[in-house]
This record gives structure tokens, C-alpha cells and sequence, in this order.
């Protein structure tokens, strides 16, 4: 069974830089879990010491709806 915990937000920048930086911090401390943050509820995680890591970069150009830029990371790993 899968469990989908999702949440969407618009965050200035800074904010979101600081989410990043408290999301790294997690990993670095070198915990067996790490707690993620995802709108109001945490989610406790146990990463191995190695991870699948993907990064995706998607620039799109519209005349009607403008310029859109997407950044996805996406983190995976078995337990």
C-alpha cells in the first residue's frame, strides 16, 4: 500500500530557500530518520546513506500563456 502525502504553496524565494536549507539540514545530521515537512503535517523518513537523485529542468515558451520554467528534484531510495 502507498501512502501520498502532497501539499501545495506559493513561497517567496527566501522562504523556499530556507525550506531547502532546513530539508538538507536534515539529511546532513546523519539521523537514521529524517522529518519532512509537507504543509501542516511532518513525515518521518528513513534514508539509507545512499540516494537516487533525478533533476529535471522543463522551459517552456507560449505565446498566449508566456514563458514557464519548472524545476523538479526528486529524491528515491529503498529501505
Amino acid at each position: 500500500m502507498a501512502q501520498r502525502t502532497t501539499a501545495d504553496e506559493t513561497l517567496p524565494r527566501d522562504e523556499l530557500a530556507a525550506y531547502l536549507r532546513d530539508l538538507a539540514a536534515e539529511f546532513e545530521r546523519g539521523d537514521e530518520q529524517i522529518t519532512v515537512p509537507v504543509g501542516n503535517k511532518n513525515v518521518t523518513l528513513m534514508p539509507p546513506e545512499t540516494l537516487d537523485v533525478s533533476v529535471e529542468v522543463v522551459e517552456r515558451s507560449s505565446m498566449l500563456r508566456g514563458d514557464r520554467e519548472t524545476v523538479d528534484i526528486e529524491l528515491s531510495w529503498k529501505r
